[in-house]
């Protein structure tokens, strides 16, 4: 077998890609549902509801455990991973988008009052993080996602 087909049939790869397409399909839809506005961005960017982050991660976090077992260490390794990676999509990256919020509004200031330097263009990326209800929410989905690809294959 090639390394290619290796990866295509490795269970907790596929599982954790499925977590994260899962979670950007209805991440679209969630704000194709809140906003009256279809924005392809969606598709593939942070923030939002579900966190792809927390579904991908909980996916792979899943898929380990059936594979390898509670007590592995390969479990252990992607459980503390997925701890890790909620934390920071709830906690720095958050902060990071509030942040970021703030300064393109103050650039927006800028630029109306005809500072030359600094043009509308430049505005900072505003969906990074997750709230906690967010990460809640694609941790549940990846757990699910990886429920059904146990038991179905």
């Amino acid at each position: 077998m090639n390394y290619f087909q290796e990866l295509v049939n490795n269970r907790i790869i596929t599982t954790a890609v499925l977590a994260w397409c899962c979670a950007q399909v209805l991440k679209t839809i969630t704000h194709l549902i809140v906003n009256k506005k279809f924005v392809w961005e969606r598709l593939l960017g942070d923030g939002g509801m579900p966190s792809a982050h927390s579904a991908t991660v909980c996916g792979m976090a899943g898929a380990t455990f059936f594979r390898c077992g509670p007590a592995s260490p390969e479990f252990g390794i992607a459980l503390i991973m997925a701890i890790i990676v909620m934390h920071d999509a709830s906690g720095v990256r958050l902060e990071t988008g509030k942040q970021a919020v703030l300064l393109n509004k103050m650039m927006e200031s800028f630029v109306r009052l005809g500072d030359p330097a600094i043009t509308a263009e430049e505005r900072l990326k505003e969906f990074v993080g997750h709230t906690k209800l967010q990460v809640l929410m694609g941790a549940l989905l990846g757990i699910i996602v990886s429920v059904l690809m146990n038991y179905s294959l």
